[in-house]
């Protein structure tokens, strides 16, 4: 696992440990493509962020703020430890709460400052497979002030996992297959 552009391209990111799922650095490389220049001073919000992987590729393309909530302590240091040998830490923050609890507590809105919550212009969940979080974690987002009005909720997934979702103000534009890693890409209802 590696940082694959950006200010700390090359960066060999250390990983989170057995209890969590990485994305590969095809896929991910497959995601920054598609998201492109709308990573550049964007406010992201990694849940089950694992790593960190995602959060510190999208602040070495220029992301203004990463947020990394995540609940496993060796998923914890190596986010930190991620952090500090890919010199990003000046943006980044870490929170150790459950995820849902983090999506269901206030948020003020704009982010008072470059790292505090508000409105994120990506969300990237890629919690532990079969177990429906994913769908969960869609149905609290939906429900919530998280999602800047043009943002977008990228959901990591097991194709298996994959099921419509009924959502209200949230919905599903784009997907990519990848393997056994289905890519599913929301926006807020125009």
């Amino acid at each position: 696992m590696r940082v694959i552009s950006g200010s700390a391209k090359g960066r060999t990111l250390k990983p989170a440990g057995a209890a969590t799922r990485p994305i590969t650095d095809r896929v991910k490389e497959s995601l920054f493509d598609i998201l492109a220049a709308r990573v550049v001073d964007a406010n992201v919000l990694d849940l089950f962020a694992g790593a960190g992987s995602v959060g510190i590729e999208a602040l070495s393309r220029g992301a203004r703020a990463a947020t990394f909530v995540e609940l496993d302590r060796d998923a914890l240091n190596a986010i930190r430890a991620n952090l500090q040998v890919t010199r990003l830490a000046d943006r980044a923050r870490i929170v150790r709460l459950d995820v849902f609890k983090f999506i269901r507590r206030p948020h003020p809105s704009p982010p008072p400052s470059p790292t505090g919550d508000g409105a994120y212009d990506l969300i990237y969940v890629a919690p532990p497979q079969y177990k429906g979080l994913w769908a969960e974690t869609l149905r609290e987002i939906d429900d919530s002030a998280l999602l800047a009005p043009r943002g977008i909720v990228v959901a990591q997934i097991h194709p298996k996992e994959y099921t419509e979702l009924a959502l209200t103000n949230l919905e599903l534009f784009d997907q990519r297959k990848y393997g056994s890693t289905l890519l599913c890409f929301y926006r807020k209802r125009t």
